[in-house]
């Protein structure tokens, strides 16, 4: 039982704290931008013959000068259509190239090694990285570039997911959740990590690392190309804004999300100690409650309950209502339940001895 009420005080002084900082230690961002730049958008495609022209559209309505943007789509061997459409997409716009990956680079495989190889045909100084299954919004590339000071390596959007279904919205939910707590330790000056479907690095950044081929195989390439940067002592810069806001399709099936969800915690393994603290804690809530059951009354385990809903309703609505969203009270029960469904089930399918199925290839 005293195992059981320190780990609370813990959490809850935590997740405090954390409340706090986001209401008092906001960062402001401007779209000032007068410097305009010449940018490369580099995507990785594979079979994505459903999603990639939402995603060049989306990039084709950019607000920026469109002289100023070459985009590469890199077809990472596709057996369905995409390459065709990517083509008949390109064949009016000067500035896009689809090129076909045929070899890997090195040591590197899947998206890290398309990635690496569309960085060779770059030609500018600042690398913009989305996935084929993302809409950037207009403001993107301004928004990004706001905050790419000289000492600046990466730069990291936020990212949510599109749609209207109760499954997308929990899901749209969660990313923007995580990714407030991972804001606030941020704002700190903090390095926590970057997303691959939403991220800028200077190519002198990129290059003193050696690239992608540089930095050994990884199946979160993201996380591992940041590191590597970080070590080398350039700055980061994490933006919580609408201006940055990309939006992915859903995971449709259940077993897409099993397979993302342990990807992404896989690559959580390299996260550093003072956010697998906060992880780890937040994870270990209900293993930790339900059996406090049994060692005090319901109505102490319930009040216990309702406080932690509380908080993490308005850490959540906080984070919705600076992205200009909103959700209804009952959605944030809602999402409760689905956080503690889900956690169970990713805890157990991440020890299971299954290779991690992506884009058709397993890792």
């Amino acid at each position: 039982m005293i195992v059981s009420i320190v780990y609370f005080i813990l959490y809850f002084l935590l997740f405090l704290t954390l409340l706090i900082l986001l209401i008092f230690n906001r960062k402001r961002y401007a779209l000032q931008q007068l410097h305009q730049p010449h940018i490369s958008i580099l995507v990785a495609a594979r079979n994505e013959e459903h999603t990639i022209l939402r995603c060049l559209q989306s990039i084709s309505a950019l607000d920026y000068p469109a002289g100023k943007i070459e985009v590469l789509i890199g077809d990472d061997d596709s057996s369905d259509g995409t390459h065709a459409m990517v083509e008949a997409f390109i064949q009016d716009k000067p500035g896009y190239r689809c090129i076909s990956i045929g070899q890997n680079t090195g040591d590197t495989k899947g998206k890290a090694n398309v990635l690496a190889q569309l960085a060779k045909h770059a030609t500018s100084d600042f690398f913009f990285y989305t996935d084929a299954d993302i809409a950037v919004p207009p403001n993107w590339v301004r928004g990004m570039l706001s905050e790419m000071k000289e000492d600046t390596g990466v730069v990291t959007g936020i990212t949510s997911v599109e749609g209207n279904s109760f499954w997308a919205r929990l899901q749209a939910m969660d990313w923007l959740y995580a990714l407030g707590l991972m804001q606030v330790v941020s704002d700190l000056k903090l390095p926590v990590s970057t997303m691959g479907n939403n991220m800028l690095l200077r190519r002198q950044a990129y290059e003193g690392v050696g690239g992608f081929e540089g930095i050994g195989f990884s199946i979160t390439e993201d996380i591992a190309i940041f590191n590597a940067i970080i070590k080398k002592g350039w700055d980061f810069r994490n933006v919580y804004d609408k201006s940055v806001l990309a939006l992915s399709t859903p995971a449709v099936h259940f077993t897409d999300f099993l397979h993302q969800r342990k990807r992404w915690m896989r690559g959580s393994m390299h996260l550093p100690l003072y956010m697998a603290i906060i992880f780890i804690l937040h994870s270990a809530y209900y293993p930790v409650l339900l059996p406090f059951f049994t060692y005090t009354s319901v109505g102490v385990a319930l009040a216990i309950f309702v406080f932690k809903l509380l908080l993490q309703s308005l850490y959540v609505h906080i984070c919705l209502q600076r992205l200009g969203q909103s959700a209804p009270w009952w959605f944030y029960i809602a999402f409760e339940i689905y956080l503690v469904v889900t956690s169970v089930i990713l805890i157990l399918y991440f020890f299971l001895p299954l290779s991690i199925s992506w884009k058709g290839r397993k890792y």
